[in-house]
């Protein structure tokens, strides 16, 4: 079937939106490593249990039902990945989430979870 004028004309706007909309390269393998990192099911986890507020290892490991060699192994993901930070507290460390975006996100995924197609 023949394209249309209008409708070439169409796709052609649309390209050109995408392009002048396209993230520098570096950007986007930044996003997709946050993502990757974010869509691991364990990372999740201890996502949806900071999206309350900072917690300390012990208390991650017992919100997400972990063991804590593998919430600190994924805790270091998180943190070298810059979507969660940490303090310390005499001996205690406290994380948290480094930036409210991620919860949004989360958030939003959560209300979509339901949502029929």
């Amino acid at each position: 079937m023949k394209e249309t004028k209008e409708v070439i004309e169409l796709h052609e706007e649309r390209v050109r939106k995408a392009k002048e909309n396209m993230l520098p390269e570096g950007d986007v393998e930044t996003l997709a490593a946050r993502f990757k990192a974010i869509s691991e099911p364990s990372r999740l986890a201890i996502l949806l249990a900071l999206r309350y507020g900072e917690l300390c290892v012990e208390h991650i490991t017992e919100a997400v039902g972990g063991n804590q060699s593998a919430v600190s192994h994924q805790l270091k993901t998180l943190k070298d990945g810059r979507i969660i930070k940490s303090r310390r507290d005499g001996k205690n460390v406290y994380y948290s989430v480094s930036d409210e975006h991620v919860v949004k996100m989360i958030d939003l995924a959560l209300e979509h979870l339901g949502c029929a197609e």
